[in-house]
């Protein structure tokens, strides 16, 4: 455990220019003092660990020291080469890159670790497109990306309706979801973060023009709040459902998961069956029917009227198809 924190400690130190005993204590997951005697651990191992003294001070690797990948353990070693995602990082012409660097940490891996990629390869692989349709590359997926990459500015033409507009975008981060390109930008005339749908780009062209970052933007938590901010645009009706509890179980397998989450995060009270009738927001009538079709005598619709009438007559049909003789 402590060898594993000493390598992390280096790594760290590597990767910035200097760094206070508080702020590797939080990315340790130590206290200072633990920081204070690892440093000491290194010192005299001859990993060249230097403690700045005074206000600005902090710990730092003397003389541009470098440290070998040589300690990964081997679930680390194989789980590093599981980080790419070969068909995106192809589609957004970085293969070469990729594989370049696959290549250098390699050969600095320890040579019982050489396998390492292949036995990660032979045991994982992400198939990141939806089902039963071809995957296609938009034709302006690569600019975006060295954009992306190089902080530089394009001028894009998107299909919107009927028209096409033209903006200038600050390109921040892609997005692959379910085999759909999306690119997060800041439109550089009014500053505002958007998402659009690399597919519906018509032309991009860089500007040869530098844009500053903002540090505190996340790509991570502005997909997070854009996607659910989208799923509760398109919830724009409420169905009354009764649910046993195998209905409950199965409602966020057949419905939309932030309407099933809304739905179940306030149930009514269970009747003598168990059952509990909830409000789910759904996008449409046709949509809700379609939906809990699937979950057949588990959930019972009790509003809109029109839509149990529905469900009603579906169980009528269903129940003379396996009892013909009945009635």
């Amino acid at each position: 455990m402590r060898a594993a924190r000493l390598i992390k400690m280096v790594l760290l130190l590597q990767s910035r220019p200097v760094m206070t005993a508080a702020e590797l204590a939080r990315e340790l997951e130590v206290s200072e003092r633990t920081v204070t005697r690892d440093a000491q651990a290194l010192s005299e191992a001859g990993v060249p660990v230097y403690a700045d003294r005074g206000r600005a001070g902090g710990y730092r690797l003397v003389g541009g020291y470098r440290t070998r990948l040589t300690g990964l353990a081997r679930g680390e070693a194989e789980a590093l080469f599981l980080s790419g995602v070969p068909g995106a990082l192809r589609e957004m012409g970085l293969a070469d890159a990729a594989s370049a660097a696959r290549l250098k940490v390699s050969a600095a891996l320890l040579p019982s670790l050489r396998d390492a990629p292949d036995t990660a390869a032979q045991r994982f692989h992400l198939d990141a497109p939806a089902w039963f349709r071809e995957p296609e590359t938009p034709a302006p997926l690569p600019v975006l990306a060295e954009a992306v990459w190089d902080d530089g500015r394009v001028l894009a033409r998107y299909r919107r309706a009927e028209d096409t507009v033209e903006r200038r975008l600050e390109p921040y981060g892609l997005v692959l979801k379910a085999g759909v390109w999306y690119l997060c930008a800041r439109v550089a005339t009014n500053g505002s973060f958007r998402t659009y749908r690399i597919d519906r780009f018509t032309a991009v062209d860089p500007l040869g023009e530098r844009f500053d970052r903002d540090p505190g933007f996340d790509l991570p938590g502005f997909w997070a709040e854009q996607a659910e901010r989208f799923a509760r645009s398109i919830l724009r009706a409420e169905v009354v459902v009764r649910l046993s509890p195998e209905g409950v179980r199965r409602l966020p397998h057949a419905v939309d998961p932030l309407a099933a989450r809304t739905a179940l995060a306030e149930p009514g009270a269970p009747d003598a069956a168990g059952r509990v009738t909830v409000t789910l927001p759904v996008e449409s009538e046709e949509v809700a029917y379609e939906q809990l079709t699937a979950l057949g005598p588990e959930a019972e619709v009790l509003a809109p009227a029109a839509l149990r009438e529905r469900f009603a007559a579906d169980a009528a049909r269903a129940a003379a198809l396996y009892h013909p003789g009945d009635g």
